[in-house]
């Protein structure tokens, strides 16, 4: 890739309408205004972008970040430096430059598979809830087939900011192919930047960033990804299973019963992922950086003492990405989290409930509690219905209190009239929505990958009726694995919704629960 093609008049509007409406102190326009008067600005906007494109370079007067510190959490001593959050603002003129960058960059690296497949941060039909899909369907399977996973959690101590320009450049001209005016862009983009800190009225003095990627910029998430290109050699070196999201790279390998010596591959690819750091300006944060251990107890008691002696301290649980892991993938503890979080949001709802509409009051609900209940629920799938009920209460709470409706009345009837569905269905839902992307496209080729048409030894009915090979499995932790529950769940499906390759609103009956479902090409 050696020049960046112009954009028209059309595809500029449709970025600065899809950029989100954060305003920087430095713009001279609040960005809601911006937007309004967009038709005056557009042409002069138009030659400032198509300008930095050609002759690649990036405007200076754009180079520069206002840093505001806030509190991590509010409870936290305000005196403690390290109990802050810089949060990094650039101009909005600057993020549409990179948003037309970050467009082309994207196409070319997708088109020529550049990217890493077992990457999913900031990349389009990619989410944690993929990743973590993917990696808790390995650990279940390893522990359908009797062995024990063990999963460590790397963490990296300011890893954006540590980025060498030099390296980072070099990488996208050797390992990515840019050259021409397309890398003289990316060198303009990178050198020259500065910050300065504002608290209030008070700001400090401009200084030099000679670093890392820019916080707060659409680009830095891509080219973070690519600067960490190199790790994924080594994984792959030692044999070891790995995903990451962004920075957070975790690791993981299956053990059969007596059989430590793939420890020694990990703790060896460990030491080879810190000396490569080290080697890239990066540094492993060994203090925060987190080992588990999923199957048999007894098993994993073995596995734990045999890992402390080889200087990996194990835990019994951990947060990965949002979502609390258990040794025994029973997802309790996590539930128990999402329950505690939401019935104090929903308390606090109560409250104001008279004070506000009816919509806002159900869009409180939804940003609040919807968003914790759904958040990664298609882990939850095949876990006893106890646990589930535990969010169906919540749902049912928040239904009350939207409704006003009393404890002693039928909750079925009030979710009905809502077009809310229960828990359980919302699970099954979402499992038949990812498999429907991958199946067509939409979704990361690993997902794809777990799953595989069915094609019977001769020829019968069932051919060409897009069902899907159910895996083989003699445990309940296999049963609960993504793959298979996924392609049994998508199989009950009638066959004219999984031949379906439009946008269709269908209703079917699933577990005799009558439930509307859209799925999009």
């Amino acid at each position: 890739m050696s020049a960046f093609e112009e954009i028209d008049s059309k595809i500029l509007e449709e970025i600065v309408q899809h950029l989100k409406s954060s305003t920087c102190y430095l713009d001279t326009l609040p960005t809601y205004f911006f937007k309004r008067v967009l038709n005056c600005l557009e042409a002069d906007l138009l030659e400032v972008v198509n300008a930095s494109l050609l002759s690649g370079t990036f405007p200076n007067s754009l180079k520069t970040a206002v840093v505001k510190p806030l509190l991590k959490k509010r409870n936290l001593d305000n005196t403690i430096l390290s109990n802050y959050r810089p949060i990094s603002n650039l101009p909005f003129i600057g993020k549409i430059i990179e948003k037309v960058v970050f467009n082309q960059l994207n196409k070319y690296l997708n088109s020529n598979g550049y990217l890493d497949n077992f990457q999913s941060g900031f990349r389009p039909h990619h989410s944690t809830e993929t990743a973590l899909i993917k990696i808790i369907n390995d650990i279940r399977l390893n522990s359908e087939s009797g062995k024990i996973s063990v999963l460590v959690l790397l963490d990296l101590s300011a890893a954006f900011d540590t980025v060498d320009h030099n390296i980072l450049l070099e990488r996208l001209e050797n390992l990515v192919g840019l050259s021409g005016m397309v890398i003289k862009w990316f060198r303009s983009y990178l050198e020259g930047r500065g910050y300065y800190v504002s608290i209030g009225e008070h700001k400090s003095k401009w200084t030099s960033m000679t670093c890392g990627v820019p916080q707060g910029s659409i680009l830095a998430p891509l080219l973070f990804s690519l600067y960490m290109l190199p790790l994924s050699q080594i994984m792959r070196k030692n044999q070891i299973a790995y995903h990451s999201y962004a920075d957070d790279t975790q690791i993981y390998l299956a053990l059969s019963p007596n059989d430590y010596s793939p420890i020694d591959s990990l703790c060896q690819c460990i030491d080879e992922i810190n000396s490569w750091m080290c080697e890239n300006f990066l540094q492993l944060n060994k203090e925060k950086t987190e080992v588990i251990a999923f199957g048999n107890k007894d098993e994993v008691l073995k596995v734990n003492a045999y890992l402390d002696s080889r200087g990996l301290t194990t835990k019994n649980q951990v947060r990965n990405l949002g979502v609390i892991l258990e040794t025994d993938l029973s997802f309790s503890s996590h539930v128990k989290a999402v329950t505690k979080s939401a019935y104090y949001h929903l308390k606090n709802i109560a409250r104001i409930r008279g004070f506000v509409s009816s919509q806002d009051l159900e869009k409180l609900v939804h940003a609040f509690i919807s968003s914790r209940v759904d958040y990664c629920n298609g882990l939850l799938t095949g876990l006893p219905k106890k646990t589930i009920r535990q969010l169906q209460l919540i749902q049912n709470a928040a239904a009350r209190i939207l409704t006003r409706t009393r404890k002693s009345e039928h909750i079925t009837p009030v979710l009905g009239s809502l077009h809310w569905l229960p828990v359980i269905f919302r699970i099954d839902f979402k499992v038949l929505l990812l498999v429907y992307k991958s199946l067509n496209g939409l979704g990361p080729k690993y997902t794809a990958d777990m799953l595989t048409e069915y094609k019977p030894n001769r020829p019968l009915r069932s051919l060409g009726s897009s069902q899907l090979e159910i895996p083989r499995v003699h445990t309940k932790q296999g049963e609960c694995a993504f793959s298979f529950y996924a392609t049994r769940s998508w199989n009950q499906l009638p066959e004219e919704i999984r031949c379906a390759k439009t946008l269709v609103t269908f209703k079917c009956r699933l577990k005799t629960h009558l439930f509307s479902c859209a799925f999009i090409e």
